[in-house]
């Protein structure tokens, strides 16, 4: 697979409204060259300048179409309102810039596709597509992917609140028509008037263990997991009390990692102990010693982490974020000492003596103000 390193022009060749919240937009490139192969669950990045914001903003959707659909990318974004909690705050800046004025025929800035969570297409193992909301846009480019190969057992299973906002109903239940391996399983928190069970959902409420038991028969599935964070939170706990082993979920998420955390002795929690600065005199092992200064303490790094930001929060720290994919550079922060190497390369260069702490392990003994 082949993924673009460069920004391209795109045109909005298509807009589609899927519902209430929910646009889809076909994205062809202006230069009409090839667009580059990639992996279903992979996403673009975008870069537009947006009126009142004096810098170009930056963000990631994934890729809601098929691989195989060589001559445009779509992504489906959600409109995303001010928190309900916090209506002094302002609404999604991006997703309402797309909504409200990229039209068809305009022009936007893309690159990718890229990410690191996507489908495993070389094994013939039995999969679980399992999203709530917006999170099902990657896994609905999975499913067409699953459906072309019919070679494995797939189950579809999504969550969201009824069919007002329940996107891509007939593109999944036209993918079950195609495969008798195919399952799917609709699950409305509070059905409305004219959502009706059997026809447009199957289950109301959560997707519960109780649910998951049902329609899953004993078998080793790779599990592809997607939502709010609340969703995934509760749907990895019951995954994990239903005995899947964590080496077979996958999952998009951009909220703190430790959030999906086991608790038991088995969880990624750092087992390294945590020493006040002033404390520390020897560390034992051969991996470098992580000092977070601003917050006093520092532990030996523990190679088992993706990066070190899910090094800090499992120390109980909290450091800024938002992407966890060396995009945005929220969470860049400064080195007094020591050096990292990035397991995805930033988009933007951080600056001389700072690190992006979310794509990024230490080679040596590290000191970051943080």
């Amino acid at each position: 697979m082949v993924a673009s390193d460069d920004f391209r022009n795109f045109t909005v060749a298509s807009k589609v409204k899927e519902n209430d919240i929910i646009t889809s937009f076909y994205l062809a490139p202006v230069d009409g060259k090839p667009l580059p192969t990639f992996h279903p669950g992979q996403f673009l990045t975008f870069r537009q300048k947006i009126a009142g914001v004096d810098e170009k903003v930056t963000r990631t959707y994934s890729v809601s179409s098929a691989a195989s659909e060589s001559n445009h990318y779509r992504i489906s974004v959600k409109r995303e309102p001010a928190p309900v909690d916090q209506p002094e705050l302002p609404a999604g800046l991006f997703s309402n810039y797309l909504h409200d004025q990229l039209n068809e025929g305009d022009e936007i800035l893309a690159r990718g596709p890229s990410g690191h969570f996507y489908l495993n297409e070389e094994t013939a193992r039995p999969v679980v597509l399992l999203s709530g909301g917006i999170g099902l846009t990657p896994l609905v480019s999975m499913a067409h992917a699953l459906v072309a190969q019919a070679k494995r057992k797939v189950w579809f299973i999504h969550a969201c609140e009824n069919g007002a906002v329940h996107a891509f109903a007939d593109e999944i239940k036209a993918l079950a028509e195609q495969s008798a391996e195919f399952k799917h399983h609709f699950c409305y928190r509070k059905p409305v008037a004219g959502d009706v069970q059997g026809k447009d959902y199957d289950s109301e409420g959560f997707v519960s263990c109780a649910t998951l038991q049902s329609l899953l028969p004993i078998g080793d599935y790779e599990f592809y997991l997607c939502g709010p964070p609340a969703f995934m939170a509760a749907e990895f706990e019951h995954l994990i009390a239903l005995g899947v082993r964590e080496d077979r979920i996958s999952y998009e998420f951009f909220g703190p990692a430790t959030v999906l955390r086991r608790t038991d002795n088995e969880s990624h929690e750092s087992s390294q102990t945590v020493q006040p600065i002033a404390e520390v005199t020897a560390v034992s092992g051969d991996s470098p010693l992580v000092t977070f200064k601003a917050s006093n303490i520092s532990a030996q790094w523990d190679p088992k982490f993706d990066s070190l930001l899910d090094f800090a929060e499992s120390l109980g720290l909290s450091p800024d974020f938002s992407c966890r994919a060396g995009i945005c550079n929220t969470c860049s922060c400064k080195m007094e000492s020591g050096d990292v190497n990035y397991s995805e390369e930033p988009l933007d260069e951080p600056e001389s003596g700072s690190a992006l702490i979310c794509c990024s392990a230490p080679v040596s003994d590290l000191v970051l103000d943080l």
